[in-house]
């Protein structure tokens, strides 16, 4: 994980740059799970992608306080097609962390021992499998019959397939033996010869052939019609269970024989390891033995194996504490680098874009990677130091490329010997090439600004098409490619325009939008209703939906659990505009709130214009206040909670997710906000102020007798 150019840029960045790369990968990993997940049509490869999650993670673990509310951390999949059903997961069907190297294993194996409080000579085993590259799938059985299959989705909603995973030989329509409810789930997937004999059907009879084999079992798993699924020759490997009525096993490696014995393939290279070195020994070898297996494999996956170990250890966002995926390592490929072009995003951020020879890289064809800003492909980093030696990137050039996460990939190196003669190192754009304002970048940043704001058709583009997504208002029919067109003709500058669109262009006006090219009565009362579906909006949506820079999905849902209305979160956002006051320290005292998030979304409302523009957007909705959580009863709901000194009986995340159950804030540092200190063994400055403050401070005791653990 050290000592590539890629390491020493992201040690070598500011806070500034730091949230503006996150930015940037949020958007990059949502379009390629879109595409991964939704579309069954990846652009890029396995490993590609994550190295652009690793990239986010390693940012993220260094600034946790940058951390978005749209991180690449806290998501899974993509939303279901629209073709399919939706189907509820009764347990949310999470992704893994990943592990590059050696010293990434021995970090998990740390960390796992740190949370559970074992010494480092404590036993502690885990299990050991190939990581199938298929497609996710769980499959639900009540009193032995398969009654629902359902693809991973967005990990909490995934489509309903139950038709067709009956078609999978694979896959028992009955079983005997098991617990009334048992959620199998597993890896969908074809194997090489059924893949080769499946193309060359295909190319004898004139049709389609699929790039891969992963695509080729997404594709024909996510058939409308079953027929279609059953003549494709797909395999299921079960290697885990969501909802069960009663345990399967005490362990990992139990509850997965059990599984076999209910009559379920599971993959018998499945083994137990209990050091890192004997982890790493099992990967090199199905990494030697990769190409011989007869399936697709990009890893290979490690779990704590005492179940009960597991349910301690818990869940973070969209990954699991016990489990992590040892990743192998991305595949390189040479081409030409034609063009430099510039791209201007939502936040007026410059990105530059390189536009290549078409190559295939793992299997998918690559036309576009990313160039990050005007100091990479100047060769340096942040601070001025060397990357790829120097090397400067120029148009011309042949590069070598990785495909590094998501729709995107990524440059790794120049080969200077073969660059062409009178090439010019690449001027940046002192200008927003879209409206010609001043792009400046701050001292300190990385990344160049267009200053024209709402002047500028990209910003005010982006901002739209973000205002509409999946995620914000969802307003369908309404898409991209419309958005662009609306705004072009002059009929949406702003949100709130969008609301008016009846008014100024439905039935018996002089540009009515059934006239518009491609459009009808029909299909103009379809999107007007759909908008006036969207009239009443979660305050969460809402406020995702505004694009303030460093609100994502996540934070919105924190901000709107803790302001619960709009006029609450509104003027309380107003109130901390002088950043000192108890607003402002409400603000703080958001667990997941830092600095730079409040920062910017008092800034957003600081700003004349922009509030303007929601005051306008805010008179056509009605917003559904949020939701508070269910802790009656609970006798720290509500109150804010700090933990300091050595915790003996829990370690401190299982005594923070314990608190916030109960709907207690737990925060970082102590304040006359703060209701309650628990305080153990060798806690010093805290426990001092909280003391002068007049604080309740309790021992772990205290906190546990309190809580009823105790």
């Amino acid at each position: 994980m050290s000592g590539t150019a890629e390491d020493t840029a992201i040690e070598s960045l500011d806070r500034k740059a730091a949230a503006e790369e996150l930015e940037r990968l949020a958007g990059l990993i949502a379009a390629a799970n879109a595409a991964y997940h939704r579309d069954d049509a990846p652009e890029l490869s396995d490993a590609e992608y994550d190295r652009l999650k690793r990239r986010n993670a390693a940012i993220e673990a260094r600034f946790p306080d940058l951390k978005r509310d749209d991180s690449p951390s806290d998501r899974v999949g993509a939303s279901p097609s629209p073709g399919f059903a939706k189907v509820r997961h009764a347990q949310r069907m999470l992704s893994l962390g990943n592990a590059f190297d050696a010293e990434d294993v021995a970090d998990f194996i740390r960390s796992v021992r740190s949370y559970l409080g074992l010494e480092p000579a404590a036993p502690l085993t885990f299990t050991a499998e190939p990581k199938i590259d298929g497609l996710s799938l769980s499959l639900r059985y009540e009193d032995g019959q398969l009654v629902q299959a359902a693809t991973r989705g967005d990990g909490a909603v995934g489509e309903n397939v139950t038709a067709n995973a009956r078609t999978i030989d694979d896959i028992p329509a009955r079983i005997h033996g098991a617990p009334d409810v048992l959620e199998v789930r597993g890896e969908v997937y074809i194997s090489h010869p059924d893949f080769a004999a499946l193309n060359a059907r295909a190319e004898a009879a004139g049709t389609r052939t699929f790039a891969n084999p992963r695509n080729a079992a997404a594709g024909s798993l996510r058939q409308l019609d079953p027929a279609i699924t059953a003549s494709r020759p797909l395999r299921f490997f079960a290697y885990a269970w969501g909802e069960v009525s009663a345990p399967l096993a005490d362990s990992q490696l139990g509850a997965v024989e059990r599984l076999r014995g209910l009559g379920f393939a599971t993959n018998p290279l499945t083994v137990t390891v209990d050091t890192t070195e004997a982890m790493t020994a099992y990967h090199d070898r199905i990494a030697a033995e990769r190409a011989g297996l007869g399936y697709d494999i990009d890893g290979i996956v490690y779990k704590v194996n005492d179940l009960a170990l597991q349910r301690r250890l818990g869940l973070r966002a969209t990954t699991p504490r016990w489990a992590i995926a040892h990743k192998f390592p991305a595949e390189l490929a040479w081409t030409r680098l034609e063009k430099i072009e510039i791209q201007v995003g939502r936040t007026g951020a410059l990105s530059p874009v390189g536009r290549l020879t078409p190559v295939t890289v793992g299997g998918v064809v690559v036309s576009n990677a990313t160039l990050h800003n005007e100091d990479y492909i100047a060769g340096r980093d942040a601070r001025g130091a060397p990357i790829r030696g120097g090397r400067d990137i120029r148009e011309g050039d042949r590069v070598q490329v990785y495909r590094a996460g998501d729709v995107i990939p990524k440059i790794a190196d120049v080969d200077l010997s073969a660059r062409p003669d009178g090439t010019q190192p690449f001027e940046f754009p002192a200008l927003c090439p879209q409206c010609g304002s001043d792009a400046l970048r701050d001292e300190g940043d990385s990344v160049r600004r267009c200053s024209g704001r709402l002047i500028c058709p990209a910003q005010a583009v982006e901002q739209l098409k973000h205002f509409v997504s999946r995620a914000a208002f969802d307003i369908e029919g309404l898409g991209a490619k419309l958005v662009e067109e609306l705004y072009a003709d002059g009929w949406i500058r702003e949100p709130a325009d969008i609301f008016t669109l009846r008014d100024r262009h439905g039935p018996g006006r002089p540009t009515q939008l059934k006239n518009r090219e491609g459009w009808g009565e029909t299909s103009a009362r379809n999107l007007f209703a759909a908008i006036d579906r969207r009239r009443t909006v979660p305050l969460d949506r809402l406020i995702f939906a505004l694009g303030i820079r460093h609100v994502g999905e996540t934070n919105a849902r924190l901000l709107a659990r803790r302001y619960a209305s709009w006029d609450a979160f509104e003027t309380a956002m107003s109130a901390a505009a002088d950043r000192g006051g108890p607003a402002w320290e409400d603000l703080l005292a958001i667990d997941g709130v830092g600095q730079v998030l409040a920062t910017s979304l008092v800034t957003t409302f600081a700003q004349g214009a922009e509030r303007a523009s929601m005051e306008r957007l805010i008179a056509h909705l009605e917003i559904k206040d949020a939701a508070r959580p269910a802790t009656e009863g609970s006798p720290v709901a509500g109150k804010t909670v700090v933990f300091t000194g050595t915790l003996e009986k829990m370690t401190r995340a299982e005594a923070k997710a314990r608190a916030e159950s109960l709907g207690a804030k737990v925060s970082g540092s102590v304040s006359a906000r703060t209701d309650l200190l628990v305080a153990g063994p060798g806690a010093g400055s805290k426990a001092r102020k909280a003391a002068e403050l007049g604080i309740e401070t309790l021992d772990e005791d205290g906190w546990l007798s309190l809580i009823g653990d105790g």
